[in-house]
């Protein structure tokens, strides 16, 4: 029987194509998705990565809460014209704390991937508070209400427990000084300024705002933009990627 013959066999029978069909979509799924089952990640770990600061992580609801994600998207693609313009291609570790994760599709503002560091706080204060100051052309709204609304802190524990609880590795210390923690950030000269940079590697202690007193949402706002990028030491990353 030739080629043609055993063809036709599936061209004249629907029963025998669709369970041909079927053979083959379940054995190409069992290779793509058995492996999952005893992988214990599919994410390559990357040194400098670590979860949200609990101020971080106030402002990164900020960002969620105010829909900056519809307008900016997080996820450098490795395309020469995103790369030369945005930076280093992102890295699936960057976002493994995420959920959700903020890579987004739509650019009506550039990408914040690797804004941290970019520009300093006073610049994202006058953002912030009138985004046409910066640029004439913006259609941001303005967000200079969070300048006047502190960052409700009676919660940001049970935030952290929550986001254990779905795999980020919060430990129990962490935990229980979550509170301590935000307000320390934003001082300085606190006494637990340097205990938060232990639990906290790269975390940035200022104040983000330039008010004192308790943290604001602006205060998180800003720090959570001022550590996106900035955790990972993307020269060394490159020259062990040459090495291999």
């Amino acid at each position: 029987m030739s080629f043609w013959d055993r063809h036709k066999i599936f061209e004249k029978n629907s029963i025998i194509l669709i369970i041909g069909i079927v053979v083959v979509i379940s054995i190409g799924g069992l290779v793509e998705i058995g492996p999952l089952f005893y992988l214990k990640s599919t994410i390559e770990k990357v040194d400098g990565v670590r979860p949200y600061t609990p101020l971080e992580l106030a402002g990164r609801n900020v960002y969620i809460r105010e829909g900056c994600y519809l307008c900016h998207s997080q996820m450098i693609r490795p395309l020469r014209d995103e790369v030369e313009r945005y930076g280093h291609f992102s890295l699936a570790a960057e976002s493994m704390y995420d959920h959700p994760f903020q890579w987004g599709s739509k650019r009506t503002g550039p990408d914040l991937a690797r804004v941290g560091g970019k520009y300093s706080d006073d610049w994202h204060v006058t953002h912030l508070k009138n985004p046409r100051a910066i640029v004439p052309q913006s259609v941001m709204p303005n967000y200079a209400f969070l300048a006047k609304n502190e960052v409700n802190s009676s919660n940001i524990a049970e935030h952290l427990r929550t986001n254990r609880l779905v795999g980020v590795p919060y430990t129990d210390e962490q935990i229980a000084s979550a509170t301590e923690d935000m307000k320390a950030q934003v001082d300085p000269d606190s006494p637990g300024a340097a205990e938060l940079m232990k639990r906290y590697p790269k975390a940035v202690v200022r104040n983000f705002d330039g008010k004192d007193g308790n943290p604001t949402e602006m205060d998180a706002l800003i720090a959570y933009l001022q550590m996106l990028g900035t955790l990972v030491d993307f020269k060394l990353y490159d020259a062990k990627a040459n090495l291999r």
